[in-house]
């Protein structure tokens, strides 16, 4: 009887203390947790399991997925049924949500539920197990209602509130969700609102609801509104977007009605109007009529939605650098092909890094742009190694083909297999001229000298001889020039007047005798503004009295920039503020 009376009173005390812990749940005056997690009410475990679930002072289930791949794993479907159908009863029978939503977010959250089933310990029944764990382990309720809005983890975990657990106490995040969702705006969509337009979920009763009413008033109808809505959530925010107006009056007056705009936007897309407004404003500005504009936009409605018009933005400011005259560029865009034209964009941009890889002077490199620019935006080039290597050409070769004949460059586009080109009988007739220009010197023939410094010349070797008179013209022996072309063969890759230009720089400027070309050659290859600002610096450095005063050439010009700056500059401390502005005013001349 005794043993039946501690049963009865034991059995009593789990009830009270059950139903003590279920409706502190109904109550959202409860400690709070850290956001972004799984929060574990700090309530002893009073029924059996196989093991126990991860519980204790102060344990969270953080949200492992921000920082990994957010791939949900493969569950069985009867599994995933019976988590959604646990989940659903506790957000709407032990948390109150309105049913719609508790189902939509029970059906739409499964990276939740991932994570939720691996905190749970699983016996004979999947749904009662949840429902047992999540009696005693609130969630995070934001977690699985943001992602049923569209937004993954990684978006939404940032967006967490910092002092709420429960939906239920931030009532005008789903007064205005449910607005949203009542005015036809999907569920799975309202996500990216939140994201981009927050402060649309915290309006007063009646704010938003007066937002949308006003859009309406614009002529707009209610399917017009959400998709435009959906796709540029900023509109929401503050009084009526004025380029948004501001745009559709001007398509209005190109004859195209908010019907035809609307058949344009693209379902998850983002569209600034204020971008698009400063398009049809600068087409405006250069004088494009309103007939003209209404026929380009009829035809090509990418050039003004595609990336709201930005990419067509910087592909008229890119022809225009090249010197494309405005009607020609008016041509251009009626023509457009059909291909993006951020596409288009990208081509013209290779074409331009393939033409300056390859030495072709600015002037026909201008030139070839202003006379094939659709050639150039339609075709996605080979690397320029590629081309080189598959035709078999040297980049004077390759220059001169595209001068004569710019049509040729559709041959070379990427998935196309590029032939060799026949030998000229140029490139054997300058081999031939380069070996005996380097026997001359005293080069030892098929010797490994030889070969690296047949490798390392670029143009006709009928322009070696040339480039080294050049040098023998300027005051030096025959000897010594033929020695400095053996220790840095490169030299002669200069044109003739290059060459020229670079001496009379080291003499007439830096006021060093032509003699110092023999012991430090390599001179010829660095740029006038490189010598001028280390040996500028240098002298500074020498009045300073904080370096020895006869340093060599070689020593001043040869070095990197941080061995410059570490061994000489810093060992005064205005060394570095020297060197930059000396560096900005010699730079800034060319």
């Amino acid at each position: 009887m005794t043993h039946f009376r501690k049963f009865r009173l034991s059995a009593i005390f789990k009830w009270a203390l059950s139903n003590s812990a279920e409706n502190q749940l109904r109550s959202s005056k409860i400690p709070l947790w850290p956001t972004g997690s799984f929060s574990i009410a700090q309530n002893p475990r009073y029924y059996r399991t196989k093991k126990t679930v991860q519980t204790g002072e102060s344990k969270i289930f953080s949200p492992t997925w921000t920082a990994k791949k957010e791939n949900v794993t493969r569950i069985s479907r009867s599994t995933l049924k019976e988590a959604q159908a646990a989940l659903l009863e506790y957000l709407h029978s032990t948390r109150s949500l309105q049913f719609l939503d508790a189902d939509h977010m029970s059906r739409n959250s499964p990276y939740f539920l991932e994570e939720l089933l691996k905190k749970v310990e699983i016996e004979e029944n999947i749904k009662h197990s949840i429902s047992r764990f999540l009696r005693y382990h609130p969630i995070n309720e934001f977690e699985p209602f943001f992602e049923s809005m569209g937004l993954k983890p990684s978006e939404y975990v940032p967006l967490l509130p910092r002092d709420l657990m429960f939906l239920s106490d931030d009532k005008l995040l789903l007064e205005n969700y449910h607005i949203l969702f009542n005015y036809g705006i999907a569920r799975k969509n309202i996500g990216k609102i939140y994201k981009q337009a927050t402060e649309v979920f915290q309006y007063d009763h009646g704010v938003l609801s007066s937002k949308l009413r006003a859009y309406e008033e614009l002529g707009l109808s209610q399917p017009t509104v959400v998709k435009i809505i959906a796709s540029s959530p900023y509109l929401l925010v503050g009084d009526v977007n004025l380029e948004f107006v501001k745009v559709i009056d001007k398509l209005k007056r190109f004859g195209k009605d908010i019907r035809w705009v609307e058949g344009h936007l693209l379902e998850n897309s983002y569209y600034n109007w204020s971008l698009m407004l400063e398009l049809l404003c600068l087409f405006s500005k250069i004088g494009y009529s309103e007939e003209q504009l209404a026929k380009l936009i009829s035809q090509h409605p990418d050039l003004l939605f595609e990336s709201s018009g930005n990419s067509t933005l910087s592909l008229v400011g890119f022809l225009l650098k090249f010197g494309v005259s405005i009607s020609q560029i008016y041509s251009i865009l009626l023509q457009f092909p059909q291909i993006q034209v951020k596409k288009f964009l990208l081509n013209l941009r290779r074409c331009f890094l393939i033409l300056g890889e390859i030495e072709m002077e600015t002037i026909e490199t201008g030139r070839i742009f202003r006379s094939q620019p659709l050639l150039l935006g339609s075709c996605t080039l080979k690397k320029t190694n590629s081309l080189l290597n598959n035709l078999n050409v040297g980049k004077k070769r390759l220059c001169s083909l595209i001068q004569e004949n710019p049509q040729v460059m559709k041959n070379w586009v990427l998935g196309n297999r590029v032939k060799p080109l026949t030998d000229s009988g140029e490139d054997l007739e300058s081999q031939i001229q380069k070996t005996k220009f380097l026997l001359n010197l005293g080069f030892v023939e098929n010797s490994k000298r030889m070969e690296e410094a047949l490798r390392v010349f670029r143009g006709r070797g009928s322009e070696l001889q040339e480039r080294f008179n050049c040098l023998i013209q300027a005051g030096l022996d025959w000897k010594d020039v033929s020695e400095m072309i053996k220790v840095s063969p490169q030299i002669l890759n200069q044109t003739k007047d290059v060459i020229q230009m670079k001496i009379d720089f080291l003499v007439n400027e830096l006021e060093y005798p032509i003699s110092s070309l023999v012991t430090f050659p390599s001179y010829l290859n660095y740029t006038p503004q490189r010598v001028k600002l280390r040996l500028l610096v240098y002298n500074w450095l020498k009045d300073q009295a904080v370096v020895e005063p006869n340093l060599a050439l070689s020593t001043i010009i040869a070095c990197s920039d941080n061995y410059f700056l570490e061994i000489y500059l810093n060992r005064h401390p205005n060394g570095p503020e020297v060197w930059q502005d000396l560096k900005k005013k010699i730079y800034s001349k060319g």
